[in-house]
């Protein structure tokens, strides 16, 4: 068996392509990812401050992480624009860990999944946040980021742990 049998992006010869989905029944699929910043003292400090030059830190971090979802086709080349269905975000505070934690569950009624939407949600809003903070220093580690659940699909439920993640058995 050839590797482009094994990968669905890819077509026989091996070359790349979008999955054609048209035959695929619309179904519920949600998904959830998590991820973290870890922050400097410094960095810590100025988040645990609030407002920043640049405004509340959270409040456009989620924003960001939303915009991380709706673009997530722009940044994925083979990725099918979504109509989304619905966007929940969640973001906490490890103090002890100076970890910056951010939550980001994505809902649809199609027939892809959305699972790099959910990662992208995260990513995007750490990096809003990252960008918040660099004024104040630059000691910041963006992640891990990871998938704990997908739903729908023909693979049914996956989920995945992530050390550390506040909402571990809440996805």
């Amino acid at each position: 068996m050839s590797l482009s049998a094994d990968l669905t992006h890819l077509d026989p010869e091996g070359h790349p392509r979008m999955v054609d989905v048209s035959r695929k029944a619309p179904t519920r699929r949600r998904a959830v990812a998590a991820g973290c910043l870890v922050l400097g003292a410094v960095e810590a400090r100025a988040l645990e401050a609030g407002t920043l030059p640049k405004g509340d830190p959270w409040n456009l971090a989620r924003i960001g992480a939303v915009n991380g979802v709706k673009r997530t086709s722009d940044l994925i080349p083979l990725a099918h624009p979504l109509i989304l269905d619905g966007i929940n975000i969640e973001h906490f505070w490890d103090r002890d860990a100076s970890a910056a934690w951010m939550k980001v569950e994505v809902i649809v009624e199609g027939r892809t999944g959305v699972e790099m939407e959910a990662m992208a949600g995260v990513c995007g809003g750490l990096l809003v946040l990252y960008d918040m903070l660099k004024a104040a220093g630059q000691n910041m580690a963006l992640g891990p980021v990871r998938l704990l659940l997908k739903e729908g699909g023909r693979r049914g439920t996956v989920t995945a742990s992530l050390p550390g993640c506040p909402w571990q058995d809440q996805a």
